[in-house]
């Protein structure tokens, strides 16, 4: 046996190994999956606060914005159109059922060409969303960025959480999310300067740019290896052997590449991942791949980070301060992402998730109660110029916590905690999840804005103070737990230890064994 000796059921191995360039420059390519996600949720919010665009596509939304101007309409629901929501939500609907194609071509073919297919699609999108004359066509384009976010959703988290060291499989992980945040605020900037075309196509260059993380997603994909686990899983030892010590930067690589080994077998003969992955003992983690992805959509955040400027726009800023302030969220955003990568394999998930918890909540309530004052419940007020900016500020206090708790830790830890056996089942659950929740969320937050005004906030608080709550209660500390060791941290919870038998055969033991209590 490799190593020395049986883990007893309450520690967790150290395989060793160093943090080679090559781990690094793999999950930083990989990582830019993240921006076609991050580039599309920055994109839509910007576009359809352009007036060219609502003109051309969207008359009945533009004509209540003037009406609004004129004080005809109330400015709650200046905004408020199915059709266009469809704009925008009709993607997450492509990319919930398109994870679960990925989830076979992920198991089956590898992470990286998911990968591919994901850069492709998104490429083919951005194509049609550029040249879009009608909103059929826009909504042909949004269905193939679905399809690209699905596939690079499911494989991207996968690849890194595989790839990584365990110490610091948080920070390396994060990078998906990062990238997410890069691209948002990249958008937002690209929506800064082509609303300032006065030849009225700044919108067709906002959508047909998407090809730019397209294309690097893409050709990434072409250029990465595959991850050890899925090389051992689809029969190709000895190719994983090669790529565990370079990833590591170590020759002693047996216990580690022993225990994909007996996982990868356990996994072969698991005919039915979908099935299996319903059994008591995967119980808390189906249940940590529906609630996590779900909650991290119910703390509001696509509110701000699809709808920025729109929502920056119905507070009163005009059409160019609305996009800078989408602006300086977005900026808010990547620096919050940067403080969870410095943070995450040191004070651990829970802690972040349940700081994040707190400062959303707080800054929620606040935001409810200014805009309740500040416009009233008809909307006929004016929010004065001292309120928008602080609202402003409580949203970038709103957007820090999100980005550096629920935001990254909402990938990151689904992506850990599944058994190889079931790994591309169960992100296939956690992406599916987090779309059907977040086209929700797009569909009906404007026409939810127009019912439920300020009201609409201290809903999102209530949803936060529920999951923070879930967080506290069930989920264990998973920082530097290596990836085939997870299941030691649920024999070891109050609560799941009761799901997961005791006496399953350990995986095959590693030198240097630590507790991790």
């Amino acid at each position: 046996m490799a190593g020395g000796g049986m883990v007893s059921q309450g520690e967790v191995k150290d395989y060793g190994g160093k943090v080679t360039a090559f781990v690094v420059i793999t999950c930083m390519v990989a990582a830019t999956g993240g921006l076609i996600f991050g580039y599309d949720i920055g994109i839509s919010g910007g576009v359809t606060s352009m007036d060219v665009f609502l003109e051309k596509f969207f008359p009945s939304v533009y004509r209540d914005e003037e009406a609004v101007t004129g004080g005809e309409k109330n400015q709650w629901c200046q905004f408020d159109s199915p059709l266009l929501t469809a704009f925008t939500s009709s993607l997450y609907i492509a990319g919930l059922l398109s994870t679960y194609v990925a989830s076979a071509t992920t198991r089956r073919f590898g992470r990286r060409v998911s990968m591919l297919v994901g850069g492709a699609n998104f490429l083919a999108g951005s194509a049609i969303n550029g040249a879009a004359v009608n909103v059929a066509m826009l909504i042909v384009g949004r269905i193939l960025l679905g399809i690209g976010v699905g596939f690079a959703n499911q494989a991207v988290p996968l690849y890194l959480s595989e790839m990584a060291p365990a110490h610091l499989r948080g920070a390396l992980n994060i990078g998906f999310q990062l990238a997410t945040t890069l691209g948002i605020l990249v958008a937002n900037l690209v929506n800064y300067g082509t609303n300032r075309i006065t030849a009225g196509y700044g919108w067709r260059v906002s959508l047909a740019l998407a090809a730019v993380p397209g294309g690097l997603l893409t050709i990434g994909a072409l250029l990465l290896p595959d991850t050890p686990n899925s090389l051992v899983q689809r029969g190709h030892r000895d190719e994983a052997k090669a790529m565990l010590r370079r990833i590591r930067g170590i020759d002693d690589i047996d216990a580690e590449l022993a225990d994909m080994v007996e996982a990868s077998e356990a996994s072969a003969r698991v005919q039915h991942p979908w099935r299996n992955i319903f059994r008591r003992r995967y119980r808390p983690q189906l249940i940590m791949a529906v609630v996590i992805p779900a909650a991290q959509q119910l703390t509001g955040i696509n509110v701000i980070m699809f709808y920025a400027p729109v929502l920056f726009k119905t507070l009163g800023f005009g059409a160019n301060a609305s996009l800078m302030s989408a602006v300086i969220t977005g900026v808010v955003n990547v620096a919050a992402t940067l403080v969870s990568i410095a943070s995450v394999d040191r004070l651990g998930r829970k802690a972040l998730f349940l700081e994040g918890g707190a400062q959303m909540l707080v800054s929620q309530v606040a935001i409810g109660v200014i805009l309740g004052f500040g416009f009233g419940s008809g909307g006929d007020k004016a929010l004065s110029k001292g309120f928008a900016n602080l609202v402003l500020v409580l949203i970038c206090v709103y957007v820090a916590a999100f980005a550096w708790s629920w935001g990254p830790l909402g990938w990151l830890v689904p992506s850990e905690i599944f058994p190889l056996e079931i790994r591309s089942a169960g992100q296939s659950i956690v992406v599916s999840v987090n779309f059907f929740w977040t086209f929700l969320v797009a569909q009906f937050f404007l026409m939810a804005l127009c019912h439920l005004k300020h009201g609409l906030f201290f809903l999102f608080a209530v949803f936060v103070l529920a999951m923070t709550l879930f967080i506290i209660l069930l989920l264990p500390e998973t920082k530097n737990v290596p990836i085939e060791e997870m299941n030691l941290v649920w024999r070891r919870h109050w609560f799941w230890k009761k799901f997961v038998p005791q006496d399953e055969h350990l995986p095959t033991a590693a030198a240097n064994v630590k507790s991790t209590a």
